[in-house]
């Protein structure tokens, strides 16, 4: 949405923010002020390529990036004088950073993967099968299994996903009650 106001505003401001400069003629060299706004656009979008991150699959910083880039379309149609659009953007951007960045963090937040690590202590003689299966039948993804023996027991570590975090409140309630568990541990 930042990145769609901006490039509406740098268009705007183009086309239209420097066409008093153009049209007066009083100069003998006619400017092109729409290079102005080339430049600029060019220079922010290589300062908010620096402020993106990628870390794995995940990318952080695209956020940081469109509001380093809207707010410098923003100036520029303030320095134009293009004075209507310039307060426009200016709310619009802060309705997408704030109230809909929220709505939308718990919209999705149910559709998100539960990642953790379980940690589950067996009694004596107890067995890990009960716990796998029931992760098994809840369609969660487990790796780096561990086993520790303790002095009355063992214990289980592994790293969890689940689909949803929902899901990952039921299967640990499920695994809690399951007989020959002592102690449930879910760590996001």
């Amino acid at each position: 949405m930042l990145f769609s106001v901006g490039s509406a505003l740098f268009t705007i401001v183009s086309a239209y923010g420097f066409t008093s400069d153009i049209e007066s003629g009083s100069s003998a060299v006619r400017p092109d002020p729409t290079r102005i706004a080339a430049r600029i656009v060019t220079g922010i979008g290589f300062l908010g390529a620096g402020a993106i991150i990628r870390m794995g699959v995940s990318v952080r910083g695209l956020t940081t990036a469109a509001s380093l880039w809207v707010v410098a379309a923003i100036g520029m149609a303030a320095g134009a004088g293009y004075w209507e659009a310039a307060p426009v953007t200016t709310g619009l951007v802060l309705v997408f950073l704030w109230p809909v960045r929220i709505y939308a963090y718990r919209l999705l937040v149910r559709f998100r993967p539960e990642e953790g690590r379980l940690a589950v202590d067996l009694e004596q003689g107890g067995s890990a099968a009960p716990v796998l299966e029931e992760l098994e039948r809840l369609d969660a993804d487990a790796d780096a299994v561990e086993f520790h023996d303790l002095p009355d027991g063992r214990s289980l570590l592994m790293s969890v996903r689940y689909r949803t975090s929902k899901q990952a409140q039921e299967a640990t309630d499920r695994i809690a009650g399951l007989s020959g568990v002592r102690r449930l541990q879910w760590v996001r």
